[in-house]
């Protein structure tokens, strides 16, 4: 199929879907269109194994290989969807919060790397190395999920902003550690194992990291100071949508983080911006449409993480190593929350209800499944999607339908710092 029918096609299952959704199961729309989807993926695929001459299942394998979801959203969907995230995330409120921000989307990814990757590499018997590789794509919470739950609870200002910020920065982080750490299990996909390990490893990061950072705040003052002179609301939201496009294709040309890039981008805009460079008229069609952006990429996201399923090997042993993969999630998630939290604990008081929701609302979603799937060839990688895919539904339905109640019994304590 040409990329417009493929773009057709989507678009048309995502109304379908959450028109289903809709009127029957009244889930979360992004999570109503993943449980259609994965029921009518499964069912196609049960009807193959009980009547082998429908070869439906091996069509749609087919297709759903074509799309190539990793480049779909981590070259086209991703820089959008993190902009759009992070164009909401008022700067003044993230201010307030920095530090335990940045202790989680740092220390606390490298924990959770460690343990999930320790644990993972004695379930299966797979090399430390590339079990760390698993670590660090399974590890970073879903800012594209994250932020779709977080609007369905009433949370305190200060914990919403922990975990929108922590979802936003922690993502592109998680990139980077993924990046260089498939460079050391894969050396003949990356340069990154040549010379001083350490070295190396350390620049990449800085370079990708900071980079980026550095990258989306200069794009970000530049569209800035246009738009001030601007007075045109369509002309505006085209800016904003370039600075997203071409923004996220500069930095991956520059090999700097893309994702970082987009976040830095969008929360400058979304702060001075809009205070300083929208008339009221443009800042409400800038707001109207990048809502509508995220809602629409959301649900095609989440349909097609949906089909991934025929991707997936479906051999017993993959499939154990993914249940207890879900326990391992569970547990770096916790230090990856618990650390900072205790590190912090001197200078500044925190509730018990912070630990609970940050680590029940880490979800995992669409970015895991992309970066397991761009994953060079070995014997290694079937039951690292295997099992990554299966923390993902687990996450995204099971955590995703009940951290909105949680959030509700336990944010209504007193202020959560």
């Amino acid at each position: 199929m040409t990329l417009l029918q493929i773009a057709s096609l989507l678009i048309v299952l995502a109304a379908v879907f959450g028109t289903i959704n809709y009127f029957f199961l009244r889930l979360p729309s992004a999570i109503g269109i993943l449980v259609v989807a994965l029921f009518a993926s499964l069912t196609v695929l049960v009807s193959d194994a009980i009547i082998p001459s429908l070869t439906v299942a091996e069509t749609i394998r087919a297709e759903v290989l074509d799309i190539e979801f990793s480049d779909a959203l981590l070259e086209g969907m991703l820089g959008f969807l993190l902009f759009a995230g992070a164009l909401h995330v008022k700067l003044e409120n993230l201010k307030a919060e920095w530090v335990p921000v940045v202790l989680m989307a740092t220390i606390g990814i490298a924990l959770s790397t460690a343990i999930v990757g320790f644990g993972f590499s004695w379930i299966t018997g797979m090399p430390l190395l590339v079990a760390l590789v698993f670590g660090a794509l399974i590890s970073p919470t879903d800012p594209v999920a994250v932020l779709g739950v977080l609007r369905q609870a009433e949370l305190q200002k200060s914990l919403e902003t922990k975990i929108a910020g922590e979802s936003l920065f922690n993502d592109g982080v998680g990139y980077v550690v993924f990046l260089i750490l498939v460079g050391l299990a894969f050396p003949s996909a990356g340069h990154h194992a040549e010379g001083d390990v350490v070295t190396g490893a350390a620049l990449l990061f800085l370079q990708e990291a900071f980079g980026g950072a550095l990258l989306g705040l200069v794009l970000g003052w530049l569209t800035f100071r246009v738009m001030r002179r601007i007075d045109d609301y369509a002309l505006e939201v085209l800016i904003t949508l370039a600075l997203a496009f071409g923004g996220y294709e500069l930095a991956v040309a520059l090999h700097v983080s893309a994702p970082i890039m987009a976040v830095c981008a969008g929360l400058l805009i979304g702060e001075v911006g809009t205070k300083y460079g929208m008339s009221e008229t443009t800042r409400r069609y800038v707001d109207h449409f990048w809502t509508l952006i995220d809602e629409v990429l959301n649900a095609v996201l989440f349909l097609m993480i949906g089909f991934e399923v025929f991707a997936i090997a479906f051999d017993r042993s993959f499939l154990i190593a993914g249940g207890l993969a879900i326990l391992l999630h569970l547990v770096g998630r916790f230090s990856a929350v618990f650390v900072p939290v205790m590190l912090l604990r001197p200078f500044r008081s925190f509730s018990d209800g912070v630990v609970r929701i940050m680590t029940w609302g880490g979800l995992k979603g669409g970015i895991s499944v992309a970066l397991a799937l761009s994953l060079p060839d070995s014997e290694w990688k079937p039951v690292i999607l295997t099992a990554t895919y299966v923390v993902v539904v687990f996450s995204i339905i099971v955590q995703g339908l009940t951290v909105a109640k949680l959030a509700t019994r336990v944010g209504r304590e007193p202020e959560l710092y």
